[in-house]
């Protein structure tokens, strides 16, 4: 375990690379005691010092959601972060690609809670229960660590969220077999990935339901209005300035970008 100086050493660490685009050494070499419930306080200060600086707390989002990716970084379950409200685009939008270190980008559903939602055994149906609308989603996803990277490094660097990209047609959960919604993401005009929401822990709300339970552990929950990333069900594609991405779902329509 390290000391709480050693956290915001840190997370000083995370934001500085942040700030100036520059990844850091990786914190697990830096601090090579550093364990899980290191890394989440590392993420806790991180944004307790960017919400100091006006950004605001708009959801969360789940990682490593996927066996392959929870096995290539030696785990057994996925991982966490939040989601500010600095990091929120939508459909059409042109991004700035020095916004970001090395942004990779990955298809997902978003969930709109209609209601908080607290653990302990929150199961699907109480995350089904809980959700006002269900959202098309990409996310892009950034490094401020240098790689290779353990996991403590990752959850430390806010799970690695970069931004969210909401679009397509807004269903309630029920309209549709949320586990069956799939997508084709187009980097450029050619299809690059492609998948099913089922790829994700059997189901898309299996992470928010995880989620919930665990964020339990810290006296926390899901609130109205929130936003939850429920993990992707592509491999992520990388990013680089010019990229013009389409992403199709199909009934549920399509979130197109630019990275300018």
């Amino acid at each position: 375990m390290l000391s709480e100086d050693d956290r915001r050493k840190a997370a000083d660490l995370i934001l500085r690379a942040e700030r100036e685009r520059k990844p850091c050494t990786q914190l697990s070499k830096l601090f090579p005691e550093m364990e899980i419930a290191d890394s989440y306080r590392v993420q806790d200060l991180w944004a307790e010092a960017r919400i100091a600086n006006g950004a605001r707390v708009a959801g969360h989002k789940i990682g490593l959601t996927s066996r392959a990716m929870q096995m290539a970084s030696k785990i057994s379950e996925p991982d966490y972060g939040r989601i500010l409200d600095d990091a929120l685009y939508n459909d059409g939008a042109q991004i700035r690609t020095e916004a970001f270190i090395k942004p990779r980008l990955e298809v997902e559903l978003a969930f709109i809670m209609g209601a908080d939602l607290t653990g302990p055994g929150c199961r699907i149906y109480d995350v089904m229960r809980a959700t006002e609308f269900v959202v098309p989603a990409l996310e892009i996803i950034d490094y401020r660590t240098e790689v290779p990277r353990a996991i403590v490094d990752t959850i430390a660097d806010n799970a690695a969220f970069g931004a969210i990209v909401v679009g397509g047609r807004t269903i309630r959960p029920f309209d549709v077999d949320v586990r069956w919604i799939g997508a084709t993401l187009s980097q450029n005009g050619i299809i690059e990935e492609s998948g099913v929401s089922a790829a994700i822990m059997g189901h898309p709300a299996a992470g928010i339901a995880w989620l919930v339970n665990k964020l339990r552990d810290v006296g926390a929950g899901l609130k109205k209005g929130q936003i939850v990333l429920g993990g992707s069900f592509t491999r992520p594609v990388d990013i680089r300035k010019g990229d013009i991405i389409h992403a199709d779902y199909g009934p549920l329509g399509a979130i197109g970008v630019s990275f300018v």
